[in-house]
């Protein structure tokens, strides 16, 4: 059967995306094939077409998308046809009217949640609880403590707002505008700082009568690696997950012993999924959060397949909030 996914043969603007039909063979033992209703766009889809993340070319994009069971293939035995459900991979390609995909990759998604939600949550949904869960300093986060997470108004950014209230962090977030700054505080940021206007690691200090803060979430890179140092309390954790002003420059060590002898990673999303039964528990914690309501995917624009130039465009100008998604 003839689908349409988005395909590209060399990497740059948003010309190289062209939407192409395609063939896709009967699933393999342990793998379904997924008819998807949504898909969701990031700015990492975005590394990887420009060639900041390498791909092996020709390639699809995309990483997450949601929708419903079609064919189980052999040795499936918790999936079944019409099952619905919701995915990240590590491999692009989400793009597409459908993907046959590993079936250990697939999670239920649960019939409260809408497949646009579905797309929208995962990776995004899912950096979030492995960076307030699972990426903490030392002797953990307890209620109270203050962190700095950049780009606060972005997909991950407003939820992570969320988690974090839910948590009783003190969030102080990030953000380039006014409109931006008052996004993410309705979102539960303690406080916000425009740093299109202001030292964000002096106002850091000045939040928090001169300790810093114990975590900073850093997806900027670049642009805010030396505030992100300067605003870590000793000992602190600088989490840099993100390149969105540009790599971050080579790192002296020296740096980490004169900012406090804090510490500094680099982690990824998948890296935690590929631990046994992990997706499936993150997955659960994730639900569970948006569920009970503590956290709300903060749906942003919507596009058609046929507009992925566009959606591109639109993230790249910072023109987005929330979470984007691709309607199939």
């Amino acid at each position: 059967m003839s689908e349409q996914a988005v395909r590209m043969s060399e990497v740059g603007g948003v010309e190289v995306m062209t939407l192409n039909s395609i063939s896709l063979e009967a699933p393999g033992a342990g793998q379904v094939r997924v008819r998807q209703h949504a898909c969701g766009l990031n700015y990492i889809d975005i590394y990887h077409r420009s060639g900041l993340y390498p791909l092996p070319l020709p390639s699809g994009l995309g990483l997450e998308a949601a929708g419903v069971v079609e064919t189980v293939g052999e040795g499936v035995t918790h999936l079944k046809v019409g099952d619905r459900v919701a995915y990240v991979s590590a491999a692009t390609g989400a793009y597409a009217t459908a993907r046959v995909l590993a079936a250990r990759e697939l999670v239920r998604l649960p019939d409260a949640l809408s497949f646009e939600q579905g797309a929208a949550m995962m990776l995004k949904g899912l950096t979030v609880q492995y960076l307030l869960r699972r990426t903490q300093p030392q002797g953990g986060l307890q209620a109270g403590d203050a962190v700095l997470f950049h780009a606060a108004a972005g997909g991950v950014g407003l939820m992570a707002c969320q988690w974090a209230k839910a948590m009783g962090l003190r969030l102080i977030g990030t953000a380039s505008t006014e409109a931006k700054c008052a996004l993410a505080l309705e979102h539960g940021a303690s406080e916000m700082i425009l740093y299109s206007q202001q030292d964000f690691a002096q106002r850091v200090r000045e939040l928090t009568d001169g300790r810093g803060v114990k975590v900073v979430y850093d997806s900027v890179g670049a642009s805010t690696w030396e505030g992100s140092l300067r605003s870590l309390a000793p000992l602190g954790l600088l989490v840099s997950f993100g390149n969105a002003s540009g790599p971050v420059p080579p790192v002296a060590l020296g740096q980490l012993a004169a900012a406090g002898s804090v510490y500094l990673t680099r982690p990824t999303l998948f890296t935690h999924l590929n631990q046994a039964g992990a997706a499936a528990a993150m997955a659960e914690d994730l639900f569970s959060m948006v569920l009970s309501g503590s956290v709300r995917i903060p749906m942003g624009q919507r596009y058609a397949l046929a507009d992925v130039q566009q959606a591109h465009r639109d993230m790249e100008a910072r023109a987005t909030t929330g979470s984007g998604v691709l309607l199939v």
